[in-house]
């Protein structure tokens, strides 16, 4: 510190000294005398003057140049500039053409999906008195009367086994593929303010409200075991196989939700439609009748509608009574795929504008 202070007095006192001879000099010529440049020589002592270019490094002072210091240089680009040249690390465009499906960025937001599936599910039962027991009654009571109407009074065939599990059969199958059907296709509606403020992967709305419905379709599944061991139907290794069906029937359900959900933030008709669609296509299915009253060369025809080859392929599990074969099941799993990946691009191409229109 004490350094410092000389060096900073001997400065402030040269510097007097300078201007004032400069200005001595300029307006009165010779009237500088030498000894004034005898004291201003003693103030720049060794000592000091040498700590003074030691830790400041002054440059000597002359009347063309103003004082210089080795001060390091600060960039004189304009704040706009450097603005304009730092890029963003993410920019969000849209898409052009038949975009491709992303899956990486999907299993990036995975968590968000379950944050999603908990959501639904926690809102689907929250302050119902019954709760979960809807999940069992919906399909239970369904086939008590579709067995007292079609069982009891149109004696409809159920290849030998007893038609309330006949018929619960296909309506377990039908009750998640109908539910998930209808809540994927009406998510984004129901969810535009997340979708019109925040970005993420909109395809996991309707995958969500798909896997939320495994969780009524594994109690509905508890209640299934019950009845077959009320009529002694015993389980067998064809159980394996569900899961696989499982699997293709939430693929349908996928593919067919995703075109619903795409056309109805455009055309809100189609959230009407969904209803009446589904309706229509559960007496296009054997749900309960059999695939064994088509005629045998309408079958494949029949087996376009990929409802066919998992509901009786969950009737083959299950009873072991089915006329399906690896035709029909291959006309199932073709179908299973064309449904979903002709959803998942279509819903991609149509996603660009869900912000704007929605």
């Amino acid at each position: 510190m004490s350094d410092t202070k000389a060096i900073v007095t001997e400065f402030v006192k040269y510097a007097i000294c300078r201007i004032a001879a400069q200005a001595i000099i300029l307006s009165v010529p010779g009237a500088w005398p030498a000894s004034a440049n005898a004291n201003c020589a003693t103030i720049q002592s060794s000592k000091p003057l040498a700590l003074r270019e030691r830790y400041l490094k002054i440059a000597p002072l002359s009347t063309e140049s103003p004082i210089v210091t080795t001060v390091a240089e600060l960039s004189a680009t304009p704040i706009r500039t450097q603005a304009r040249q730092q890029k963003p690390t993410f920019r969000i465009r849209p898409t052009k053409g038949w975009a491709a499906l992303n899956v990486r960025e999907l299993w990036k937001y995975r968590d968000l999906l379950w944050i999603l599936v908990e959501r639904d599910t926690k809102l689907l039962y929250k302050q119902t008195a019954l709760g979960v027991a809807w999940v069992v009654m919906q399909p239970l009571i369904a086939a008590v009367i579709f067995a007292v109407i079609f069982g009891r009074v149109a004696r409809l065939p159920s290849d030998g086994a007893p038609y309330l599990l006949f018929v619960f059969c296909g309506l377990t199958v039908w009750t998640y593929f109908s539910q998930a059907l209808q809540h994927a296709g009406n998510s984004l509606v129901r969810n535009a303010q997340l979708v019109s403020k925040v970005y993420f992967p909109k395809l996991l709305l309707p995958l969500a409200q798909t896997l939320r419905g495994l969780v009524d379709f594994t109690v509905t599944l508890v209640v299934l075991l019950v009845l077959m061991a009320i009529y002694r139907v015993p389980p067998t290794f064809r159980l394996a196989v569900l899961p696989v069906f499982l699997f293709f029937m939430t693929l349908t359900a996928t593919g067919v939700a995703l075109w619903f959900s795409a056309l109805s933030v455009k055309y809100r008709d189609c959230t009407h439609a969904l209803q009446y669609f589904i309706q229509i296509w559960m007496y296009a299915s054997p749900v309960v009748y059999p695939i064994s009253m088509i005629p045998e060369h309408w079958r494949p025809l029949f087996a376009l509608n990929p409802a066919v080859g998992f509901i009786e392929g969950f009737r083959w599990a299950v009873l072991g009574h089915s006329v399906l074969n690896p035709n029909l099941l291959c006309i199932t799993i073709v179908m299973s795929l064309v449904a979903l990946f002709s959803g998942a691009f279509f819903f991609r191409r149509a996603e660009r504008g869900f912000a704007d229109i929605i």
